[in-house]
């Protein structure tokens, strides 16, 4: 499989604090989890990823193309998608406007508003409804749902699981699967370990801004010592 997005010894943080620490790994077409205990640099990665906070050392490339210091807008452009922590949602827009405002540049392409409501039959059921009014997991949905619209080449997806009951996790789990089979490549930061397992077989342990451990979905779950030592499970 070939790569493709490539992180190579990225280095960044806040201000002198450094909370990247020569971090690489590699995405194909497949779905990745990253997982770590909380401080482990995951949503730092993730803002990096999407330009939201610069690179200090090392590179980030998208296919052929380089995305470090790219402005988040431009990187979206280039085919990285992100899913952020919090939905991000606006509270007085309807689930409707939130697809409306990326729908406009999805014809001929594979995800459209409808599409969208395809695969979340209960956002079609909600579409009059405004962010404030949804459910997390609802909320999750609409999320997930909006980036696909921007027709990446990658998603990035910062604990989707959060605060999620089971059956949303699960639905969320399905669309992540349907995703790849499509030809998304999919990076989900996850604390949930349990989630982790079932959405993706290729598993990357995150200690102190460091890809520390990569292993399988079915070593990691045997493995108690490992999630003891690197994700205090």
């Amino acid at each position: 499989m070939s790569n493709l997005l490539t992180v190579s010894n990225v280095t960044a943080g806040y201000g002198q604090s450094a909370v990247l620490d020569g971090i690489s790994f590699s995405v194909g077409v497949e779905a990745v989890c990253i997982v770590g205990r909380n401080g482990a640099g995951k949503s730092t990665l993730c803002h990096v990823l999407a330009g939201m906070l610069p690179v200090t050392d090392g590179g980030i490339t998208l296919g052929d193309r380089e995305l470090g210091g790219l402005a988040p807008e431009k990187i979206a452009r280039r085919g990285l998608a992100l899913v952020p922590q919090g939905r991000r949602l606006f509270p007085s827009l309807t689930v409707d406007e939130h697809l409306a405002m990326l729908a406009k540049g999805t014809r001929g392409k594979p995800w459209t508003s409808e599409r969208v409501y395809e695969l979340f039959p209960r956002l079609a059921e909600r579409k009059g409804n405004g962010g404030a009014e949804l459910s997390g997991g609802e909320q999750q949905m609409l999320a997930v749902g909006r980036a696909l619209l921007l027709n990446a080449d990658i998603v990035v997806m910062d604990e989707p699981s959060e605060g999620l009951a089971p059956t949303i996790v699960a639905v969320l789990i399905d669309a992540v699967h349907q995703l790849v089979a499509d030809g998304t490549a999919v990076l989900v930061v996850e604390q949930n370990l349990a989630a982790a397992l079932q959405i993706a077989e290729r598993q990357l342990v995150m200690v102190s801004g460091r890809i520390e451990l990569e292993t399988s979905a079915g070593e990691l779950k045997s493995d108690s010592q490992t999630q003891r030592q690197y994700l205090g499970v």
